[in-house]
């Protein structure tokens, strides 16, 4: 093990500001680097979950949903950057649906479901990163009715990226920024905890969270899975969906072999020689759409039996320094997911849902998907695949050499985008703009080999 490298990273978080917990935490998973653990889930030690509970088939939530609901926060992921797609401002803020920004989208669903539950306080709650903060706050403030009796937000940590050789933390004058990484969305534990909220949240009577990303639209507060999460006293649950193809590098549920409880592997986990059984969608049915429910007194309990380090399964991610520059150092970011608690607390329970309450925006292929016709924005703030989709969400696949960025990818619709509504596949290659009012059925394929953009004209049909 690596003390010299140990020390150095833990006395480089104290001169960051980092908490007691959050040094033990990145401590925890420093020495399991330093072993030689990879954090890695072999297909050897796991069997797949046949069948979950079906959230279709829930009760209605009973005469106490109030009550319930009254009891029960919902915590946006709000971190990211949308780096992806060029961006360096908070993704959540960027037109997701009607002329809404996903907060907007998000912030109407609260007071929707407010006026619903009359006497229920359903505070939103935000896990910033330092660089969404300002920008994220500043634009809630325009719905006045939202602040509730908990704070807005509380901000994630970060750990210092370890340099492959020496494992000492990786020190990068030209932009010292980026020696640092994000934790993972697994910090969301840890900085609940750092940042007083968790307590906060006991004091003021909340024993339910239901944690979502902000890019995901679909998932909303529902009281019958409020209900069933209380009823069955679970301490954790997540949300799972039937994998598709478009599904297998996504996280799956398994147990582990002899009876053992759920677990959730990432790709980032899985051996090599596994890769087939891991994207094997027949094999492991249901993927984690990282919709959460979390009893706050077991965390709590947990937390405190386990002196703040809350122990989930370590992800090892290899990069440069420089994400930008692959000949810059070779580092560690050692991260942990959130939903991978479904395997650190006794009596955790899988729950299966719609496609409906999974619509993450990860590329500019999702947020055309999701702007056009394919889905529609209730006045509540649900946002509902249209009827004719059938529960069935069309296939985008544009051309990341033109529609990567959003910048290029706004471009090239600027008078909005097509009718997906009864679009099976959207593939373009090439340069490619829409038109006004182009409508797009069945699979269509559109290919630009030329230098020249091909210009899609006004009201178009394209039809397989």
């Amino acid at each position: 093990m690596s003390d010299s490298g140990r020390d150095q990273a833990i006395e480089k978080m104290r001169a960051d500001g980092a908490p007691t917990v959050a040094i033990d935490t990145f401590a925890h998973y420093y020495d399991q680097l330093a072993r030689g653990e990879t954090g890695s889930v072999p297909e050897s030690e796991i069997e797949p979950v046949e069948d979950v509970q079906d959230a279709e088939r829930l009760p209605g939530p009973g005469s106490d949903a109030d009550a319930l609901m009254d009891r029960t926060i919902v915590l946006r992921l709000n971190g990211g950057l949308g780096t992806s797609m060029g961006m360096t401002r908070a993704k959540s803020l960027i037109e997701a649906k009607g002329g809404n920004s996903f907060l907007d989208v998000i912030a109407r669903q609260i007071l929707a479901l407010r006026e619903r539950h009359a006497d229920a306080r359903i505070p939103l709650v935000l896990m910033n990163s330092f660089a969404t903060r300002a920008d994220s706050l500043a634009a809630l403030e325009r719905y006045a009715d939202l602040s509730a009796d908990l704070p807005p937000d509380f901000v994630q940590g970060r750990v210092p990226k370890i340099a492959h050789d020496g494992l000492a933390p990786i020190d990068w004058p030209d932009d010292p920024d980026l020696e640092w990484a994000p934790p993972g969305h697994g910090d969301i534990y840890t900085s609940l905890v750092t940042s007083g909220m968790l307590t906060t949240m006991l004091d003021k009577g909340y024993e339910y969270a239901f944690v979502a990303n902000s890019d995901n639209l679909g998932a909303i507060l529902d009281p019958r899975i409020v209900a069933w999460f209380a009823n069955e006293e679970l301490p954790f649950a997540m949300e799972v969906a039937d994998r598709t193809e478009a599904d297998r590098k996504g996280g799956h549920i398994a147990r582990r072999r002899g009876g053992g409880g759920l677990l959730l592997r990432e790709v980032a986990q899985t051996p090599d020689d596994d890769l087939d059984s891991f994207q094997d969608t027949s094999r492991h049915r249901y993927f984690n759409t990282n919709n959460l429910w979390i009893n706050l007194r077991s965390l709590d309990a947990l937390l405190r039996e386990r002196d703040g380090v809350l122990g989930l399964p370590m992800i090892v991610n290899s990069k440069t320094v420089d994400p930008g520059d692959p000949s810059s150092p070779a580092v560690y970011q050692l991260e942990t997911a959130m939903g991978a608690a479904i395997g650190v607390f006794d009596g955790a329970a899988a729950l299966r849902v719609p496609r409906e309450r999974f619509a993450p925006v990860k590329t500019t292929n999702d947020l055309l998907t999701l702007r056009s016709d394919a889905y529609v924005l209730c006045d509540d703030g649900r946002v509902e695949l249209a009827p004719e989709r059938k529960r069935r969400v069309p296939v985008v696949d544009l051309d990341a050499d033109y529609f990567k960025l959003l910048r290029d990818f706004e471009a090239r619709f600027e008078h909005g985008p097509p009718s997906l509504k009864r679009c099976d596949r959207l593939t373009v290659e090439g340069d490619v703009a829409f038109g006004r009012g182009v409508v797009v059925r069945g699979d269509v394929r559109l290919e630009n080999p030329g230098r020249s953009q091909l210009v899609i004209e006004d009201g178009a049909l394209l039809e397989a």
